[in-house]
């Protein structure tokens, strides 16, 4: 199986001593700080190493670095608990489904609720997976909206559990529940998840370049430091208005702090400084910090030299020795004499393209790459349009190489044991580019395989 996980490295021909540099990229550190600089790397090597880096890098990690809280750790770790014993039947599972169709219909009845398509929809409560993207913020979302029922659902195990163990842990869940504590840990992450959202669900489009990437980094970090600097009284309204509703007892902000796991001993704090700044506060914190040495390199040459491609407000961007220097990282793609030519052609593809109407209303470097073929300025700016290419083949995200394993589990079988690499291959195509293949008419594909050679019979 390793063979088909693992990549091959690529071949070089007489040089025997860069072969033998040659390194496993799947076993680089997932850091990029943690790597040794990039000129260290076989020089044939390099290109893929910088890719990893950028895939490895554009990952959402708040999960895992909330986690590294205490409190955060607990939250997860409990509401994971939950999320069994709610979903652990078939009965309770159904015990939460009326429950939650009764209140809707009573909600529709006392006109609390607004009616139309779409609106008010059966849900259920969401099992978080650290391996698929947003489940956890899907997971938050769904206890706030099942909260009443799930507290049913508990209620009922704790008295007519199975066995003496299971009503233990239904009352211990319980409790904790129905603390203020949990409340603001479940609007605090709801709120920062809710935030990087669109992060995560950009870094799983196929179209997605990395320029956009990058913008919609720095904005996810200056949201996350706007929150952290004014969000406090917002997730705290949100927390009360919660309270409210479920009878939950809320906290006085300016009374002393009562440590729950252990009440005897005094902190000498009071509550606004234990959740302002021991929780909101600390768990922002860890969340930028980790952002900002996650995605360093966004400030690197490379991607500074890469921007200077950027078609927006009519080539705004662009530069001239910052192409040229992108042309270096290339030493594979770009020859010397090329770069020589490369910098008398940027100056022509320059006032070829900025005085070109067609172009002046652009996004971003995939609707210039697709615009440049349409206009057959890529015959006319051949190492320009090359390393436009180079740009675009930069993987932002891992989203698409996860649906390509995922989809290996389902064509590699253990009936499917001895499948041969080829016919593997053209499995693979058929199950990942499905929307490609769904354009194929049938006809089509029968006069194809009745022209390989002479047959008998016709189909």
């Amino acid at each position: 199986m390793e063979k088909y996980l693992k990549r091959k490295a690529s071949s070089s021909t007489g040089n025997n001593d860069a072969s033998n540099n040659m390194i496993d990229v799947n076993d680089l550190p997932w850091d990029p700080s943690e790597r040794p600089k990039i000129i260290s790397y076989n020089p044939n090597q390099r290109d893929e190493i910088r890719r990893s880096c950028f895939a490895h890098q554009l990952q959402l990690v708040v999960v895992a670095v909330a986690k590294k809280h205490e409190g955060v750790k607990d939250f997860f770790d409990l509401l994971a608990l939950v999320n069994i014993v709610v979903n652990s039947s078939c009965k309770r599972k159904n015990m939460l489904r009326e429950s939650h169709k009764e209140r809707i219909q009573e909600e529709i009845g006392n006109e609390e609720i607004e009616t139309g398509k779409g609106l008010n929809q059966e849900i259920s409560l969401v099992r978080a997976g650290d391996t698929r993207w947003n489940s956890h913020l899907k997971t938050i979302v769904s206890l706030i909206a099942l909260f009443p029922e799930v507290i049913q659902v508990l209620e009922y195990v704790e008295d007519d559990g199975d066995n003496g163990a299971s009503r233990l842990q239904a009352k211990g869940l319980l409790s904790y529940l129905k603390t203020f504590e949990f409340v603001f840990y479940m609007h605090l992450i709801s709120t920062i998840l809710g935030l990087t959202n669109s992060l995560s669900q950009a870094l799983q489009r196929k179209d997605e370049d990395i320029l956009e990437a990058i913008d919609l980094i720095g904005t996810t970090k200056g949201q996350l430091q706007m929150l952290r600097e004014n969000g406090f009284d917002q997730v705290l309204e949100k927390c009360y208005s919660f309270c409210d509703k479920h009878k939950i007892v809320k906290l006085d902000m300016a009374e002393a702090y009562v440590n729950t796991r252990n009440s005897r001993k005094k902190m000498n704090i009071t509550n606004q400084h234990y959740y302002n700044y021991d929780i909101f506060n600390t768990v922002l914190d860890m969340q930028i910090r980790e952002f900002g040495n996650r995605f360093v390199e966004i400030s690197t040459d490379l991607l500074q030299n890469m921007a200077a491609l950027n078609p927006r407000n009519s080539f705004s961007q662009f530069n001239k020795s910052s192409l040229l220097k992108l042309s270096q990282m290339y030493p594979r793609d770009f020859e010397d004499k090329e770069r020589i030519i490369l910098e008398h052609e940027l100056d022509i593809y320059y006032h070829s393209v900025y005085n070109d109407v067609r172009f002046a209303y652009l996004n971003g470097i995939a609707d210039l790459a697709r615009l440049m073929v349409a206009t057959r300025k890529h015959l006319s700016h051949p190492l320009a349009d090359r390393l436009l290419k180079l740009t675009l083949v930069l993987p932002v995200a891992t989203a698409t190489v996860e649906r390509c394993f995922s989809a290996m589990k389902l064509v590699k079988t253990d009936l499917r044991d001895r499948i041969g690499d080829d016919f593997l291959n053209s499995a693979l195509i058929c199950t990942i580019e499905k929307e490609v293949l769904s354009n194929v008419k049938n006809e089509d594909i029968i006069d194809c395989f009745q022209k390989m050679k002479t047959r008998r019979g016709q189909i």
